[in-house]
């Protein structure tokens, strides 16, 4: 898959401007990703892309959007050395993968890459890096397409073991 690289601290105004905000349809929310930090995003990005970032991809504004333009665009992951907090959950409960690699340095824009989840890495030209496993059930929400479509699967809802009061 292709690289879109990308640096540290892009928040979720540099992947869909607010003024976007009133769509939220994945497809139309794509035709205008990164459109004020990268215009040719929107036009040029192919199915499967991955972006690579540094630090803290997906600060500022606690948006849902964000992820779901990536995923209409059809970024496959997102591979970053870390994530805001909240974007890290909106991802994974929209389906979008997230994955987090302290060696994202040295891939290039433009650079192909392979990545391996079961053996805890990524490669992109000839080197391979190795990316932080993520838990289980984070993978199955993300493989049924995110939290609302793993929990209509759901056969049994958990209960709380907790006291009630």
């Amino acid at each position: 898959m292709r690289v879109w690289k990308f640096g540290d601290d892009v928040d979720t105004d540099a992947i869909i401007q607010g003024k976007y905000l009133t769509f939220y349809k994945p497809e139309e929310l794509a035709k205008h990703a990164f459109e004020g930090v990268r215009p040719e995003f929107a036009k040029e990005v192919k199915w499967g892309d991955a972006i690579v970032a540094g630090r803290n991809f997906g600060c500022g504004s606690s948006r849902e959007h964000a992820p779901l333009a990536l995923l209409g665009s059809g970024v496959s992951m997102v591979i970053a050395k870390s994530f805001a907090r909240i974007f890290y959950r909106n991802a994974v409960n929209t389906g979008l993968l997230v994955l987090v690699s302290e060696e994202t340095d040295a891939v290039q824009d433009g650079a192909e890459i392979e990545v391996n989840m079961k053996g805890g890495w990524f490669e992109s030209g000839g080197r391979r890096f190795r990316i932080e496993p993520i838990p289980a059930f984070m993978k199955e929400i993300v493989s049924a397409g995110g939290l609302v479509p793993y929990a209509r699967g759901l056969k049994e809802v958990p209960l709380c073991t907790g006291s009630r009061r």
